[in-house]
């Protein structure tokens, strides 16, 4: 019976109740009686009346005060049964919020621009941009799946503003009928992007399809081999968000972390931001209520929110248009340039976080390394920020393709409550791995990938932020040029992943697949082409236990490196409660 149903029942009385003491002729004259059947009310007025005649109560008051106790009594009694049986008021009943189904909506991924050198650039304020080297390029790879029926769903690249760069496939006319869609042999089919040079933030867009967003991906990548951001930096192109963690930034002398805010939808973002440092939240002035305009971008140098921090976290929150959010990162040691890198959104924080794609070097070169002064940052690590009040202890585990490799420390560490912690992961023999790390509190983690031994030498920096299990139809866009793998890891249990690749025709080829053991992570190495075509990217699904997922880029001959990791799946109908109030 749920509470206020029956208070009745509940009443009982506070403080000392009446005197009922009797003397031994009542009691007597009350056995005698027995209480029982119609007597009964005839012998307890008469001992009440004794025992009232006795304290000096007239009769008439004895007879009229018992019947109206009587009276009270019997009321009281029916009040009960008649609450017990009405039907409870439809005022005091729980009723579930109605469930209303939301069509899926068109599919928009936001790439960055491309990576640039800050000049003169005040500090806390939007930054002007310059190109420090002569062999920078950008490009943009892109490709979006067709229906079951052949029909790619209407897809472009695009800037913030302006005529498409690339019309990927036209809006789509009515679907055939089911009829005439059976009588056809399905053939699968892609719309692509194989490789479009871009000089600023771009927009893949594309429309849903059978009520299911569009399959589609993109991803930027951009190459130097000149100037302080000489290396190589790559992104996914991401769905924008009210609510994205970034993690692994740095601030202190030689490095460079600028924020970019992009607002791609038609209602203006207002966005503020938590800044967690190494020594816990930092209170900035300034990084409340920060206005993005529809179709602009907005960058913000960190450093002039949270100056000299060597490990820093940012959470971007945005009331009214969601925004996508990416850091530039990049070091420079002195004249050497020590690598250049998008930060992008990890997944929320959780008690287990996963990232893949970590190539780890030699441990005794990397040991000599980071032992010089200011190379500490200049090996692989995980950056651990702990949104809440409670410190976590935090458990974490690599797996190569042999299986789990112990870090010397042993793995466990407690990382600081509303601060980011780096836990190093040198020490481990030289090889591709996957990390995994969980605690009974919630954090967010990204991972931070190095290339590079020599000290007088240009290096590279990479982040492969904690990614979600794989899914079905991811679409992994793979840039034209270097060294390609994709790198897959499943920390627990075994998992079976297929990947489709995608051809510069619009073909869907043969898949591959990767029987992957549990705590063991495989690499797969791209081809350059397939069926004289060149490989432009790949449809991947997962089965079986939770398997994650990354691409991972190089260059021969240089240090360059970079790690996307899996963009997530198309969403499809979503079923959202409604609730009703003022």
């Amino acid at each position: 019976m749920s509470k206020g149903e029956n208070n009745n029942e509940n009443i009982k009385q506070d403080g000392p109740g009446p005197d009922t003491s009797t003397d031994a002729s009542s009691m007597t004259e009350t056995r005698d009686a027995g209480v029982t059947g119609a007597g009964a009310p005839a012998a307890v007025l008469s001992g009440a009346g004794a025992a009232l005649r006795k304290w000096g109560v007239p009769r008439a008051g004895v007879i009229g005060g018992i019947l109206s106790a009587v009276a009270l009594v019997a009321a009281g009694g029916g009040l009960v049964s008649a609450a017990s049986l009405t039907p409870q008021s439809p005022a005091s009943r729980h009723l579930e919020a109605p469930v209303a189904s939301v069509p899926a909506g068109s599919s928009v991924g936001v790439c960055p621009g491309p990576a640039r050198l800050l000049e003169g650039t005040p500090v806390g304020t939007d930054p002007q941009f310059s190109p420090d080297s002569a062999t920078a390029k950008t490009a943009v790879s892109a490709a979006v799946l067709g229906s079951s029926a052949g029909v790619i769903p209407g897809s472009r690249l695009a800037p913030l503003t302006g005529a498409p760069l690339a019309e990927i496939a036209k809006r789509a006319a009515a679907a055939p009928a089911a009829s005439e869609a059976a009588a056809r042999t399905p053939a699968l089919v892609a719309g692509v992007v194989p490789q479009r040079e871009v000089d600023n933030i771009s927009v893949l867009s594309a429309d849903a399809q059978d009520n299911r967003q569009a399959a589609a991906g993109a991803v930027l990548s951009y190459t130097a081999e000149d100037g302080d951001l000489q290396g190589s930096a790559a992104a996914a192109c991401q769905q924008p968000g009210n609510d994205l963690w970034l993690v692994g930034a740095n601030t202190a002398l030689g490095r460079s972390a600028v924020l970019n805010l992009t607002n791609a939808s038609s209602t203006p973002a207002t966005v503020s931001l938590d800044l967690f440092g190494s020594e816990g939240l930092i209170q900035a002035p300034g990084s409340r209520g920060l206005l993005v305009a529809p179709d602009s971008t907005r960058s913000i140098v960190l450093a002039g929110l949270a100056p000299g921090q060597e490990r820093l976290g940012v959470r971007v929150r945005s009331t009214g248009g969601p925004v996508a959010a990416v850091i530039q990162q990049s070091v420079l040691r002195g004249l050497t340039p020590g690598g250049v890198d998008f930060i992008t959104p990890g997944t929320a924080p959780s008690v287990s976080q996963v990232a893949g794609g970590l190539e780890i070097q030699d441990p005794a070169a990397l040991a000599a390394l980071t032992a010089k002064p200011g190379f500490a940052d200049a090996g692989p690590a995980l950056e651990i920020a702990v949104p809440g009040a409670a410190d976590a202890v935090v458990e974490i585990k690599l797996y190569g393709r042999d299986g789990q490799k112990a870090l010397p420390r042993g793995g466990v560490v407690t990382a600081k409550a509303g601060a980011v912690t780096e836990v190093s992961l040198a020490g481990v023999p030289a090889g591709t791995y996957t990390v995994a790390a969980s605690s009974d509190v919630s954090f967010a983690a990204t991972a931070r990938l190095t290339r590079g031994l020599q000290s007088g030498d240009a290096a590279d920096v990479a982040f492969s932020a904690a990614s979600a299990r794989l899914g079905s139809q991811h679409i992994v866009p793979v840039p034209s040029m270097g060294d390609r793998r994709l790198v897959f890891g499943a920390p627990a249990g075994r998992a079976t992943v297929s990947y489709t690749p995608i051809t510069a025709d619009g073909k869907i080829r043969t898949a591959g697949r990767a029987d992957i053991a549990g705590g063991t992570t495989v690499s797969i190495k791209v081809p350059a082409a397939l069926g004289g075509s060149p490989l432009v990217g790949y449809v991947v699904s997962a089965a079986g236990d939770p398997a994650y997922g990354a691409l991972v880029l190089g260059r021969e001959g240089r240090q360059d490196i970079s790690a996307v990791p899996v963009a997530p799946e198309a969403a499809g109908q979503r079923q959202v409660p409604v609730t009703l109030g003022y």
